[in-house]
């Protein structure tokens, strides 16, 4: 079996032979149709994000919805995508492009020259997290490539969920957790569901491995037809629970108990998720399998997935996958000392936060799920008689590439001009902490403080532990 590739990586699999040892052919059934629309929306669930990849020929999947990744990795991230795999990702139409008749088709090819060439893409929205007490569904309908024997060595088609905190940074994989919902390798008639979570090699999720299991498609094999590929995540029952299922059959479960609170606060804490479509040629997980290196000269080349629809949806109402807010579970009516270090879930008020379990030094809780137009507020601060001119706060921040924002402070109003601001970005993660300094103007005697949060992004882009004046 083929050794994992040096470490950190990202999505590297190497799932356990017994797992396919235990899979078994069905058998064949008719099909069904290779499109249908999006199902309707069960009662008492709501639909946040779906594509059922409607459109002419030869069009690529919408842009507004889906990046197309491409080449060999993402810029300064692990070579090969970090998991062995050869092929050379496109935005070629020849590669990825939808059928005419409501598919998205991910082809790979293997050029004149030998170089495999493929697609993945994923979606631009990187927020699909349940809010608390809902389950968030996740849906796939999917017709793997129908190709199977020495004709399919090295075929990887995969349908999955990275934690958001991973874009930009790369090399943050498994601590902010990824979600297999559907991997198949060299044309078996078995999907894997696979977690992979806490740190690499080893961990509570035995990485690279995971913590994974695997059956045969029901009826149809995986390559003839169409199957359903669903990934629930419950935050309704305690313990929470991560599922996965084909065709409605549930065949894994974790549960939050089955890991440390910190691994599970890691993959569940940060603002959520985006999902990606893909079809891998060799790496890891084909060659641990098969016991040698694949693709082969044997392979086949040419053979797509099909994708019908990819649908998320929340259990209760409203169409925000967002956590609604908490209220703080120590406000403090008595005052502060502006010299003192102030915790931010101490506040008196606040609008649009959520406090979550803190990994920094000293535990706690943070405030987080902070987003543009967000605010706390903090009663009777005492800032003495002599002028302190400086604010400091520790942050923390795992919001994607591109999203950034500023942290205010204004005094006895909402609306009053800050008397300082400092920005923050994308600290290494959500529980990546800093302390960040910022100028303000002097001030003395007592105030209402505002810390204000402003962003050009509707993204959630910090979370704050405590701030503190000098």
């Amino acid at each position: 079996m083929r050794l994992p590739l040096p470490v950190p990586l990202a999505r590297l699999r190497h799932p356990i032979l017994a797992l396919l040892l235990a899979s078994a052919a069905l058998l064949a059934v008719a099909a069904r149709p290779a499109s249908a629309s999006v199902p309707g929306t069960p009662s008492g669930w709501t639909l946040i994000w779906a594509d059922d990849f409607n459109g002419p020929a030869g069009s690529l999947p919408s842009s507004s919805d889906w990046i197309i990744d491409t080449g060999h990795s993402y810029p300064g991230g692990p070579d090969r995508w970090g998991t062995g795999e050869i092929q050379r990702y496109t935005a070629d139409p020849a590669n990825v492009s939808l059928d005419g008749n409501g598919n998205l088709r991910i082809t790979p090819i293997r050029t004149a020259s030998g170089e495999w060439t493929s697609a993945r893409i994923e979606t631009r929205r990187a927020d699909f997290k349940p809010a608390p007490g809902r389950i968030l569904r996740i849906e796939g309908r999917i017709q793997l490539p129908n190709v199977t024997g020495n004709a399919a060595l090295g075929y990887w088609p995969a349908f999955w969920a990275l934690g958001s905190p991973y874009r930009g940074n790369y090399w943050n994989w498994p601590e902010i957790g990824e979600f297999d919902i559907m991997e198949n390798v060299n044309g078996l008639n078995t999907v894997w569901g696979v977690l992979h979570c806490g740190v690499n090699p080893g961990g509570p999720c035995n990485e690279p491995n995971g913590i994974g299991n695997s059956r045969a498609c029901p009826g149809s094999t995986c390559q003839s037809g169409f199957h359903t590929y669903r990934f629930e995540w419950d935050t309704s029952v305690s313990p929470n629970q991560l599922r996965w299922y084909v065709d409605g059959q549930l065949y894994h479960t974790v549960s939050q108990n089955q890991l440390d609170a910190t691994t599970w606060s890691k993959m569940t804490s940060h603002s959520g998720y985006f999902l990606l479509l893909n079809v891998a040629m060799g790496g890891a997980f084909p060659d641990g399998v098969a016991g040698f290196p694949t693709p082969t000269s044997a392979t086949v080349s040419g053979k797509p997935m099909l994708v019908d629809y990819v649908a998320v949806w929340q259990s209760g109402s409203g169409s925000s996958p967002s956590p609604s807010p908490s209220p703080s579970t120590s406000p403090q009516p008595g005052g502060f000392d502006a010299r003192s270090i102030i915790q931010a879930e101490h506040y008196s008020a606040q609008s649009g936060t959520q406090l979550e379990p803190c990994s920094d030094e000293g535990g706690g809780q943070n405030v987080g799920y902070i987003a543009n137009g967000d605010w706390l507020r903090f009663d009777n601060v005492d800032f003495g008689s002599t002028p302190v001119t400086q604010f400091k706060a520790r942050v923390a921040s795992g919001a994607p590439e591109g999203i950034s924002g500023l942290v205010q402070v204004r005094l006895d109003s909402l609306t009053a001009p800050p008397i300082g601001d400092f920005a923050i970005a994308n600290t290494g993660g959500w529980q990546s902490w800093r302390t960040v300094p910022a100028n303000i103007s002097p001030v003395t005697g007592k105030h209402t403080v505002y810390i204000t949060f402003s962003s050009g992004q509707p993204a959630d882009f910090v979370n704050l532990n405590w701030f503190t004046f000098e």
